[in-house]
């Protein structure tokens, strides 16, 4: 009798409630991983990310090793080749029971769907556990049993459900036999071979590592600084949890724990908060699955009519817009693979609101860029800034990027690393050079829209729209 881990968005050894179920069963236990390169590209995964997970697998297959667990990897190009793979490799080995950790985006529930159904008809039992959030899936509830769509009174539910359980983590497993020999993934898929260098260390200790010296040194200050990218005054942790090599529950209870011991509670509160926000999205997704189908959560915004890419969701792409904080952010992207989450707000708001593009757009792009493109996360983000989700923010309220760049970046520090072509102007006209009859630097473009213009646009598309 063995019992069979099938890992996917949680390539760590503690607090995994599949891995926990399995090694406790004292059967024999085996893991898996599925190889699916055409369904990363359907899903707009980046290199970094597939590179990112990749190495990750390559670790976790190491690590199970020295415990007596073989990970095997199974070549399947999309979801549906999953069910017949795993049904052969469940037949070969002699597999009697599956555990898995549950994902919520539609493709993934309808593929485990089809797997229980697969797998039950020759009598080999599915196991599911409520893994991505801290609070299970399902449990934080109004008093009318139904699913929260605004984040505070989610977020108050959500604190007080975490007093009254006091969540606690998984140990890692002990060893389940002698140490075998760790199969490896040889080759990086050729449609993502190119990738920016890897941000964050690979492993699940460098994670752990990353988690804790931020809690320690930086998390104290995280509300005072976290707004401002050119400080390093955030986590870094959004890769490892992205992908689940550090669990949302890990983090908290981490920074429950540290808090404790640090006088300025205000930054810990804080990024709690982000914790929560994370949770929001996922249960968002759960409850109202369009939003992973490419649809909006507020079904009136459908009716918008968006402008034609073309040049300026080109211009945006690249980081040529003529917008210095904007052209900076998307260029931190590209080259990078991750952007802090202010300028994602930034350049969302402006390619969705003075731009007037599609926000599917904007989200499939930042998915097909980012280390740390999470579903959920990036769904929640990018239809906040359009105005078109849970939670959004009101159609009216439009960022300036200009006087965002002023505020969050004073200096112009971040700019200037990012846009050498304006390195040499002073710290008020670097945010916008042809103000106030400026001399814009040779090789910088003129804006590509006028701010003030394409806002009253904007607006008055979402009120002729309320209107109607």
């Amino acid at each position: 009798m063995t019992q069979l881990v099938w890992f996917r968005n949680d390539l760590r050894l503690a607090d995994n409630p599949a891995l926990t179920a399995a090694c406790r069963s004292g059967e024999p236990v085996l893991a898996c991983f599925a190889l699916t390169p055409n369904q990363w590209a359907d899903h707009d995964w980046s290199p970094a990310r597939v590179q990112f997970v990749l190495a990750h697998a390559n670790a976790l297959s190491t690590e199970l090793a020295k415990l007596g667990i073989p990970l095997r990897f199974i070549q399947a190009s999309r979801f549906d080749d999953c069910i017949e793979q795993l049904e052969a490799f469940c037949r070969d080995e002699s597999v009697t029971t599956v555990h898995i950790n549950e994902e919520y985006g539609i493709n993934e529930r309808r593929r485990d769907k089809a797997l229980k159904q697969r797998l039950d008809s020759f009598g080999v039992p599915v196991y599911k556990y409520r893994d991505q959030t801290v609070a299970p899936v399902g449990e934080i509830l109004t008093q009318q049993n139904e699913p929260y769509s605004v984040f505070t009174p989610f977020s108050r539910r959500w604190r007080a459900w975490i007093e009254e359980t006091q969540p606690s983590v998984y140990p890692t497993p002990s060893a389940q036999g002698t140490p075998v020999e760790p199969e490896q993934i040889p080759d990086i898929p050729p449609a993502f071979a190119i990738a920016p260098p890897p941000l964050v260390e690979t492993g699940e200790d460098a994670a752990h590592h990353q988690l804790e010296t931020f809690l320690e040194d930086d998390c104290g200050d995280y509300k005072k600084y976290r707004d401002f990218p050119a400080i390093d005054g955030t986590s870094t942790v959004s890769p490892y949890l992205a992908n689940g090599i550090l669990s949302g529950r890990q983090c908290l209870v981490a920074a429950r724990e540290a808090q404790t011991e640090v006088g300025n509670q205000e930054g810990f509160i804080t990024w709690t908060n982000e914790i929560a926000w994370r949770d929001f999205y996922i249960h968002i997704l759960y409850h109202y699955p369009r939003v992973s189908m490419g649809r909006a959560f507020k079904p009136e915004t459908e009716a918008l009519t968006w402008n034609r890419p073309e040049a300026h969701f080109e211009a945006w792409k690249t980081g040529h817009t003529g917008i210095p904080i904007v052209d900076a952010a998307m260029r931190q992207l590209n080259a990078t693979g991750w952007m802090h989450n202010r300028l994602r707000m930034i350049t969302a708001m402006f390619l969705t609101k003075n731009l007037f593009i599609d926000w599917r757009l904007g989200e499939a792009y930042f998915m097909s860029k980012l280390v740390d493109g999470f579903l959920a996360s990036n769904n929640g983000g990018w239809q906040w800034s359009a105005s078109t989700g849970t939670d959004a923010a009101p159609y009216f309220r439009v960022f300036n990027p200009v006087t965002q760049s002023e505020r969050f970046d004073p200096k112009g520090e971040f700019i200037r690393q990012w846009v050498p072509e304006l390195a040499k102007l002073d710290s008020k006209q670097i945010h916008d050079p042809g103000a106030r009859r400026g001399i814009i630097p040779k090789g910088y473009l003129r804006p590509i829209v006028d701010l003030k213009e394409s806002r009253k646009e904007a607006i008055a598309r979402f009120q002729s729209l309320k209107e109607g």
